[in-house]
């Protein structure tokens, strides 16, 4: 009897020892999740950033287009204009 109840006492530390792995497995999982979700959350942030940016980006050189064609204009009706006097 007392190899049985040992047995019974191993089996039982055994599935005791499974319970709290699996249970510190959980919190870790948990955990690498809490830091996904922050690194997640980081990277969105970033994405809004630098896409405000680009925006802000393209219209300056909407911006910067626009009065470089009046530039032009500008420059092509002088040179025209005396080239049409007499």
């Amino acid at each position: 009897m007392c190899c049985g109840q040992h047995s019974s006492l191993s089996k039982h530390n055994v599935a005791a020892s499974l319970t709290r792995r699996s249970f510190s497995d959980v919190e870790q999982l948990r955990h690498r999740l809490a830091d996904t979700e922050v690194r997640l959350a980081r990277a969105r942030a970033r994405e809004a950033q630098l896409s405000r940016r680009l925006h802000a980006m393209k219209r300056s050189v909407s911006v910067m287009e626009i009065v470089e064609d009046y530039l032009k204009r500008r420059f092509t009706e002088k040179n025209i204009v005396p080239s049409l006097l007499p």
